[in-house]
């Protein structure tokens, strides 16, 4: 199969480690002997989130007093595509000799009138306690929301149109390219009335941004990979139970919180219910056992995975 996989920020620097590179470097190769086993029986596809790192990249910008303003976002994501992709294309290479294997700087189309840039809500950098996270807020101009216990910045998340790179992709694709694209939900640019891009300044959602691109890749398999088993109906109440198979419209019916698993949920739904092929969202170190349907919560048009007819 052609799969796309959507690793959440856990797998770079999970929530309270050092952001040392040493630290990055070492989930990345953990979270790769996974993705390698996957590449060896698939064509493999793998996008990453940022928020961490960007968000630090953003607080030091910020800091720096050679700087007459911070850097704007769009190149801060180039940013940490770069670094990212660095590691994964280096362990990638490590754990399969002779496989080629590719980091694509990517850029994300969105629209210029997009109403997210009007109600920032993306999560970004680290956490802070409340006291802490006014202060930064007034000192720099951010806006800060409240992320479970703790606080956080947040910036616009425009919804993903297409990616830029989308045919040089493909090309990699069929030419048996291990490909790490849309780091972080791809860089952010419009186009102007000439058609010529520009970057903008904010975060698009990483598994929003895969389902986009895995529909235009015609890919058969969508998975977002992150550090809860399943998704879990009724969360944090006395009648919270785990979800293994389910329907876009099971789904849609529920609630789901918007920082966390809601973008999971919605970028699962979209791309089964625009291709009719299958996305799961699970643990990262049970995404084999995730495409063979003994884990994760897995979302087809009919609830069954693999596939069967329901005439």
């Amino acid at each position: 199969m052609r799969v796309i996989v959507a690793l959440g920020g856990n797998a770079v620097l999970r929530r309270g480690q050092q952001p040392d590179a040493a630290v990055q470097i070492a989930n990345v190769r953990a979270a790769v002997r996974t993705l390698a086993r996957l590449a060896g029986e698939h064509e493999l596809v793998i996008t990453h989130g940022n928020g961490p790192q960007v968000g630090l990249l953003a607080l030091q910008s910020a800091a720096d007093p050679n700087l007459s303003g911070p850097y704007p976002f769009d190149t801060l994501g180039a940013q940490t595509q770069g670094m990212i992709g660095y590691w994964m294309q280096q362990a990638m290479q490590n754990a399969l000799p002779g496989r080629p294997v590719l980091a694509v700087v990517t850029q994300t189309l969105v629209t210029a009138v997009d109403p997210a840039f009007e109600n920032p809500a993306k999560f970004v950098g680290p956490v802070y306690d409340r006291e802490e996270a006014e202060k930064l807020a007034a000192e720099h101009g951010w806006t800060v929301k409240q992320d479970g216990r703790q606080w956080r910045r947040v910036v616009p998340s425009p919804a993903p149109r297409r990616i830029v790179e989308t045919r040089l992709i493909r090309k990699l694709i069929r030419e048996g390219v291990i490909v790490i694209c849309a780091g972080g939900g791809g860089i952010p640019v419009v186009r102007d009335e000439r058609g010529r891009l520009t970057g903008v300044e904010a975060v698009v959602d990483k598994d929003l941004t895969a389902s986009v691109l895995a529909e235009a890749l015609e890919c058969d398999a969508f998975l977002s990979l992150t550090d809860v088993p399943r998704v879990l109906r009724g969360f944090g109440t006395p009648h919270e139970s785990e979800i293994a198979h389910t329907t876009p419209h099971e789904l849609r019916a529920l609630e789901f919180p918007a920082g966390s698993m809601g973008p999971k949920v919605e970028a699962a739904c979209r791309f089964v219910e625009t291709t009719g092929d299958m996305a799961a969202i699970g643990r990262l170190d049970e995404a084999e056992r995730i495409l063979s349907g003994s884990a994760g919560t897995i979302v087809t048009p009919n609830g069954r995975w693999p596939l069967t007819s329901t005439l």
